[in-house]
């Protein structure tokens, strides 16, 4: 696989990448975040006493709606049927710092990759969760936002690397 930039024409302006002599693949992307907050927040989130109603559920539901319309956010990505796709939870709490750590995982059979559709979703859902618990908690800080790991393509199956 060439490392150039496919979404840039020979004189430099963009473009969208023709896919369309590509076969179609399964696709699978995984990709996570973190949301940090204060651990009153967690703690409020957790025992559901959050006034706006349950933030996981709404997280969830936001990051799969987001995942669908990734191409109407992101301008150069592709319309994309997705399958399937999963938002997850996890909290985490040291005596340094409190969160939730947000995974997405987004599957398509097609001709192009989901990793853009994985990522929007984690970013969606740490927003979400942002919204509902502002009132209580502007000091929330959204990060680590990565691909974790694509399946599928040409250029088959790529894990980030620990950090």
């Amino acid at each position: 696989m060439k490392d150039e930039l496919t979404h840039i024409d020979p004189s430099g302006r963009a473009k969208m990448v023709d896919v369309s002599d590509k076969p179609d693949t399964r696709r699978v992307a995984i990709a996570e975040g973190r949301i940090l907050m204060k651990r009153a927040t967690l703690d409020k989130i957790e025992t559901a006493e959050i006034a706006k109603g349950d933030v996981l559920a709404v997280a969830r539901i936001a990051g799969i709606g987001a995942a669908k319309r990734t191409a109407e956010l992101i301008p150069l990505c592709h319309i994309i049927l997705l399958t399937g796709v999963d938002v997850d939870f996890s909290s985490f709490s040291t005596d340094d710092a409190a969160g939730i750590t947000i995974t997405a995982r987004a599957v398509s059979s097609g001709k192009t990759g989901v990793e853009m559709e994985a990522l929007t979703a984690v970013s969606v859902a740490a927003l979400a969760i942002y919204d509902m618990c502002k009132a209580v908690d502007r000091s929330m800080v959204i990060s680590d936002i990565r691909l974790l790991e694509k399946r599928g393509g040409r250029s088959g199956t790529w894990k980030a690397s620990e950090h």
